[in-house]
């Protein structure tokens, strides 16, 4: 059906306030703290009235009696939290009542928790029964991921357990965890789900500071005792572990932080755990404390400083977004001197090839990082451009001659000693060329380094390689499906126009098997598994137990959604510019917004049969620009707004531009 004029001018937009209250019903994040359970899973042994854990307002107790046996709760999605409980009667002597966590349904047991460790698995939490009334956990033991709880008997008495709940831990520094500031909505429900699930996931890794997780206890045990950063809040990389700060984790799960609940400190507070670590010479941390002193002590090398050339990159990278995001000079500037002395650090190695010879092996856990790799100088690439971007910010323009030189040598150089023609795919390195990496291809893409041709090539190469129905492979890390680097592979389907396979990709990798597989959560991301569907991630070959069911590395689809699918994007800090540019890849309809500092921005695009239509807001006082893919057949583009109304003769373009475009409220009309 066509749409008309009138239609187009009705096109209401949403602000965040009228879209929370819409779109609510997406949101995972509890508006109250204190949380109960929503099933039982299963019993075991001789157990009485389970269900009345269940049901608080039943004022009943259930009753377990005798050894083995347990009730199995089920709180319906991944929480994190600290348990509490009654006990309304005790018939016995030393009587003991454990709680075992799992994330998913895979770890269920009476006996033993998923893993925290390297290996293995965690021990129960026991509570010495001593009398009847309210027991609770320690802060230390509160447990960072969960989505099912059971509650063991283990002794020849009766227990009578009542009020079982868990305290809500995650995102300490939201009065409301639920009270959002960006949204999103569209047709297709699967992309719904993934934007708020990411949303939600990234929450449970924003957490109270001095709860990180104290590495090298006994493999059985855990303890959230470690302060790995100031503040109130700080993002980490696993709900449930590792509980540390990484910089190559903040490079996706801070921009979705951003358009989604826009609690920024926890991001800041991270970048400063890293920040304060920095060596003389310019050298990052890979990551927060105290990963290093771990790895330190159990090789015998206490004083070890361990160091990532692409993770040093994504920390310099995390304070280019911490400063799009907020506009935040001062801030920028406080670390100026500090961030100048990381990029330097970095020029070093760059060699006659006009490649960085990469001499470190730490990266996301992948195999072969080192030589002339095309990952590592795809984000050199990238992180060089960006300086240059700061440079001007800041009136400092003394070392961007160097970079600019720097970086100018990389494409030509990627171009003439990695790419494969064949394969239309970069190889990794050129020391061994026996595998195109998808981390390495997907950052050629994004950072430029890779020009249209070859950029289009790339994402026909990639999308050729799925795996369906589980994702798209990662041969740099064997036989790993990883959400980490897929992210990027999204970004860069997009960025060469192919939305309609950012979509596909997004839907049966993140919705279909991340959040609907009964193994998973349904309601957050994975940090990695096998190729062949099992949840065993291959970078951890001594326990499947250990993976994190909650983990932002994995949340790229939120943020890409947002800046790329919707197509809100900030060209300068808090949006004083932008640009608007939908890329709805087959989807009828989306809605989508998040704030700045300067104000709101919202869009509303649907997709008729025989044009396009929809409405945008940005903040007064801004200035920006319109772009969107012109399908054959269209030749007029209708703006009407802030300024009047502007028509533009799109026959015969390939994409349609509007500049100069005023902040202020706009419908727009394409036929």
């Amino acid at each position: 059906m066509r749409l008309g004029t009138s239609t187009y001018l009705q096109v209401a937009l949403l602000t965040s306030a009228a879209a929370e209250v819409q779109f609510g019903e997406y949101i995972l994040a509890p508006s109250t703290r204190t949380l109960s359970p929503v099933s039982v899973r299963q019993t075991g042994g001789d157990v009485q009235a389970a269900e009345a854990l269940v049901d608080p307002s039943s004022q009943s107790s259930t009753t377990l009696n005798g050894p083995d046996s347990y009730v199995t709760l089920d709180f319906g999605k991944n929480i994190a939290g600290s348990v509490a409980f009654s006990i309304d009667s005790l018939e016995g002597d030393d009587e003991y009542i454990g709680i075992t966590f799992t994330e998913s349904s895979e770890w269920i047991s009476a006996e033993t928790c998923d893993a925290t460790q390297d290996e293995g698995v965690d021990l129960p939490l026991w509570f010495n029964l001593t009398g009847t009334g309210l027991y609770e956990a320690d802060k230390a033991h509160q447990r960072g991921g969960f989505r099912y709880l059971t509650v063991v008997h283990n002794a020849t008495g009766t227990i009578s357990i009542s009020n079982l709940t868990v305290y809500w831990t995650a995102s300490p520094e939201m009065s409301d965890p639920a009270a959002y500031t960006g949204y999103f909505h569209s047709s297709d429900e699967k992309l719904n789900r993934v934007w708020y699930a990411g949303a939600y996931t990234n929450q449970l890794c924003s957490i109270d500071p001095s709860t990180g997780n104290s590495l090298g206890l006994p493999l059985e045990g855990w303890e959230y005792n470690y302060t790995i950063a100031n503040g109130t809040s700080v993002l980490v990389d696993g709900a449930k572990r590792d509980r540390l700060v990484w910089p190559g984790d903040i490079a996706i799960s801070g921009p979705s932080i951003f358009v989604s609940t826009n609690s920024l400190d926890t991001i800041r507070n991270g970048i400063d755990s890293l920040m304060v670590m920095q060596q003389a010479d310019g050298r990052l941390p890979y990551a927060g404390k105290p990963f290093s002193e771990f790895v330190g002590n159990k090789t015998g090398s206490p004083d070890l400083f361990l160091w990532s050339f692409t993770y040093h990159c994504h920390t310099l990278n995390d304070l280019y977004d911490y400063y799009l995001f907020t506009s935040d000079l001062d801030y920028l500037v406080s670390y100026w001197d500090q961030y100048k002395l990381g990029v330097n650090y970095l020029l070093q190695f760059i060699d006659s090839t006009g490649l960085a010879n990469v001499t470190s092996s730490a990266d996301w856990l992948r195999k072969g990082m080192g030589g002339h790799n095309i990952e590592a100088n795809s984000i050199l690439y990238f992180t060089l451009e960006k300086a240059v971007a700061l440079a001007g910010v800041v009136n400092d323009t003394s070392d961007v001659a160097n970079w600019t030189t720097s970086a100018a040598g990389i494409p030509s150089a990627a171009n003439a000693l990695l790419w494969d023609d064949e394969t239309s795919l970069y190889w990794d390195n050129d020391t061994q060329k026996v595998l195109h990496p998808q981390d390495g291809n997907a950052w050629a893409v994004l950072s430029g380094v890779a020009n249209g041709t070859r950029a289009s090539a790339i994402s026909d190469a990639l999308a050729g390689r799925w795996i369906r129905p589980y994702g798209a492979p990662a041969p740099e890390g064997g036989i790993t499906i990883s959400p980490f680097v897929t992210g990027f592979e999204v970004q860069a389907h997009y960025k060469v126009g192919r939305a309609d396979r950012a979509v596909d990709l997004v839907g049966f990798m993140w919705a279909d098997y991340m959040l609907d597989d009964p193994r998973t959560t349904n309601s957050t991301f994975i940090e990695g598994y096998s190729s062949d569907g099992s949840l065993a991630y291959p970078a951890y070959p001594d326990g499947d137990a250990r993976v994190s069911h909650a983990h932002g590395w994995s949340t790229s689809p939120t943020s890409s959604l947002s800046f790329l699918g919707a197509g809100i994007q900030l060209a300068t800090a808090a949006g004083q510019t932008w640009k608007i540019a939908p890329a709805l890849g087959g989807v009828e309809s989306i809605q989508a917004g998040y704030e700045t500092p300067l104000g709101a921005f919202a869009v509303d695009w649907r997709n008729g049969t025989c044009g396009f239509a929809g409405s945008f807001e940005t903040p007064e006082g801004t200035v920006g620009s319109f772009e969107v893919a012109v399908t054959p057949g269209w030749t007029k583009l209708l703006l009407q707004g802030t300024g009047g109304t502007t028509e533009v003769d799109i026959t015969g373009e390939s994409v349609a531009v509007l500049s100069d475009i005023a902040g202020g409220k706009y419908s727009l009309s394409i036929s």
